[in-house]
């Protein structure tokens, strides 16, 4: 039960910050407000938005319950995770934070919160490449290599066994 609290505790504060907090200075420094009629894009980018938030709160509870750890690198999961959203994707936390991010700027229609959801998404992706993946490697060995023999960094295909 603690480390439930303590993964609630640093998605909230993850969340807060770099999800609604600096996306909201994004709008405010670029001069959007709520949009004054609720159309198409706005829709789309709320489903798209909540898309992404339940595949990011489907890998904090996998975190917590087969992982035995948070999502905050300094509290980690004890155990490899590979299953849940993990069995599709080795970092579908990061693709479903961009996917919230992504439909905020849909209901923005904002070109500025894009950009920084692409920012987002970049500053993520070099951030598995130095410092996730070479730590799952110390810390999992042989069982991380063969996972990522068999699940893409981005992209949720499995790789064929003979690759």
């Amino acid at each position: 039960m603690f480390v439930a609290a303590r993964a609630i505790t640093y998605a909230t504060l993850f969340i807060a910050f770099l999800l609604i907090w600096l996306p909201a200075r994004v709008l405010s420094w670029s001069g959007l407000g709520r949009p004054p009629v609720i159309e198409a894009p706005q829709i789309i980018g709320m489903i798209v938005g909540a898309l992404g938030a339940t595949i990011a709160l489907w890998c904090i509870f996998t975190f917590v319950w087969i992982g035995k750890g948070t999502p905050a690198p300094f509290d980690a999961p004890r155990l490899l995770v590979v299953r849940g959203p993990y069995r599709f994707v080795r970092n579908p936390m990061y693709i479903g934070a961009t996917l919230a991010l992504a439909g905020a700027a849909l209901f923005f229609r904002s070109a500025a919160l894009l950009a920084y959801g692409a920012a987002f998404i970049l500053t993520c992706h070099l951030f598995v490449v130095i410092y996730e993946e070479p730590t799952l490697r110390r810390t999992f060995g042989p069982a991380y290599e063969s996972y990522c023999h068999r699940v893409r960094r981005w992209w949720p295909v499995a790789r064929a066994a003979t690759q």
